[in-house]
């Protein structure tokens, strides 16, 4: 490595899967380092604020740093932490979400991300890019630069043959379901395997589009259902409603829960994904699916007794006003993304709901990603404004 570049002391680790240094007192973020690491970086960005910066040299190693299982883990984009040790990864992702919820809502949490195997060989949805030499590959980080690999390390062993799509396909998805069914979409076109793949969770099967949305761990939504169901904690005969809810993963189990003397409303305002909503809950009367925008449906809901939600990336913030308006006892919001989270929780407790519980599950693994599952109650039923969650 040239002893031109730079030294620099690494800081924590910061929500992005990089850790935070300062060089000439500006703020660094830098990609393949570990808090308490002593780095040569290369600089990759600038901006009038900070910069970014990938760690080519270890001076000083932390405890944690292990040998990544994978060769490109330092130039393909996919996976941020394969240089930490998976009982470090997960201590990284806990410290995310303790300081977005700590800084962006004022919440101390004090749990643990719970682990979620395997750790490698769990996605059953990839992405690949065809590069300029014709091969697919993985996108780099931050870069349209696609870097061709052999297999990827995280990619599910099942996954099917993609050598078959058509050469001119630009992006090309591989998918096998939980019942171990095949699919291969290039720039959006199916090109084998079925049109609906299904998907089972529990004692129930879903119905998905080959390209539509399903969680690609293979134990994500049975982690998902039980952590949610176990939250809501339903009644017989309760409202629920149920928002960007998807395929109707949420729906179903909470339809059983609350009986055919209760009812619950399936809000997702992809239609596609709506009409298998449809096809899922066809045995369970008392559920109903509409579609359209989350904030114009809920606002003809009238009211609940549970909501249950699991927004995109950026969060519900337009919808939270409404959600309240619902007036239910209970809500419970399942999160990929710890600063939306935050933002959104420090909404609700403005207008009178605040976190009673939060879990959060390493369903990434080798990635910053993380999922959390929060449980909020009106104020009016005991909680304490600001309180903190275990």
């Amino acid at each position: 490595m040239s002893e031109d570049l730079p030294i620099v002391e690494v800081g924590p680790v910061a929500h992005g899967g990089h850790c935070v240094a300062r060089l000439d007192g500006q703020v660094v973020f830098v990609r393949h380092a570990l808090p308490g690491e002593r780095v040569r970086l290369r600089v990759t960005d600038e901006s009038s604020s900070f910069l970014r910066a990938d760690a080519v040299e270890v001076l000083e190693a932390s405890p944690d740093r292990v040998t990544p299982p994978c060769p490109w883990a330092t130039t393909c984009g996919g996976c941020d932490f394969q240089h930490a040790h998976p009982v470090a990864q997960r201590r990284l992702l806990g410290d995310v979400v303790r300081e977005q919820l700590r800084r962006l809502a004022g919440i101390d949490w004090t749990g643990e991300v719970e682990e979620v195997v395997p750790a490698l060989g769990w996605r059953t949805r990839m992405q690949y890019t065809r590069g300029g030499d014709g091969r697919l590959g993985l996108r780099a980080h931050r870069s349209h630069d696609v870097v061709a690999i052999d297999h990827c390390r995280i990619a599910h062993s099942d996954l099917p043959d993609t050598s078959g799509a058509p050469l001119e396909a630009e992006r090309v998805e591989a998918v096998v379901s939980s019942t171990h069914q095949h699919a291969v979409i290039a720039d959006g076109r199916r090109v084998d395997g079925p049109r609906r793949l299904t998907e089972r969770v529990h004692h129930r099967h879903f119905g998905v589009a080959a390209g539509g949305f399903w969680q690609v761990h293979p134990r994500a939504a049975e982690t998902l259902v039980d952590a949610v169901m176990a939250a809501a904690e339903l009644r017989q005969g309760d409202r629920v409603a149920d928002l960007y809810a998807g395929v109707g993963l949420f729906s179903a189990f909470a339809a059983e829960q609350v009986g055919t003397k209760g009812h619950v409303v399936s809000v997702e305002w992809d239609r596609t994904a709506s009409a298998e909503a449809r096809r899922n809950l066809t045995d369970l009367p008392q559920a109903e699916v509409r579609n359209g925008a989350t904030e114009r449906v809920t606002r003809s809901i009238g009211s609940a007794d549970v909501v249950v939600l699991d927004p995109p990336r950026a969060g519900a913030k337009k919808a939270v006003r409404d959600i309240v308006g619902l007036a239910p006892r209970r809500i419970v919001y399942v999160s990929c993304d710890p600063a939306s989270l935050a933002r959104d929780l420090a909404r609700f407790a403005d207008l009178g709901y605040d976190l009673r519980e939060l879990r959060s599950f390493a369903l990434f693994p080798m990635t910053h990603h993380v999922e959390c599952v929060a449980v909020l109650d009106a104020r009016s039923q005991g909680t304490s404004e600001g309180s903190g969650a275990s």
